[in-house]
């Protein structure tokens, strides 16, 4: 299947509306040392749309580890619960920063299970994120 095309306006939107940051990491597209993807978080193989309402900016490892998951195990509950949907629902609601700015911390089910499934804390990441924290440019601010 060869992905739909999505103008040049409507990518311009999308990352303005994230604010230039992955949905689910929070990773600033000025940080990523590549572009950032249009994410459909509802994926084109579990039928989701393209279209406004259904895309958000992600960025590659994100995107990647999500590939066509809508729904992943809550390691607290057991439950298999959605991922977090970042046009629906607020990153701060669901999400945390540990102390030292490095690790995003679940604080829902919807929020760990997406840590754990889209590996938020991942072996690339997680590293990346400590320079970022010694120079001032991250955790993001609410």
């Amino acid at each position: 299947m060869s992905r739909p095309y999505i103008p040049t306006s409507l990518r311009r939107t999308i990352a303005e509306q994230a604010g230039q940051r992955c949905g689910y990491c929070q990773t600033a597209q000025a940080y990523s040392g590549g572009q950032l993807h249009i994410d459909h978080i509802i994926p084109l193989a579990a039928s989701g749309q393209t279209n406004e309402s259904n895309l958000w900016f992600a960025c590659g490892l994100c995107n990647r580890y999500k590939g066509t998951k809508t729904h992943a195990l809550d390691p607290v509950t057991s439950e298999i619960v959605p991922l977090f949907n970042p046009r629906l629902q607020v990153w701060w609601d669901h999400f945390a920063w540990s102390e030292d700015g490095l690790h995003v911390i679940g604080q829902t089910p919807s929020g760990r299970a997406t840590v754990i499934a889209l590996k938020l804390n991942n072996d690339y990441i997680v590293p990346a994120r400590k320079n970022w924290v010694r120079v001032g440019w991250h955790p993001p601010r609410q």
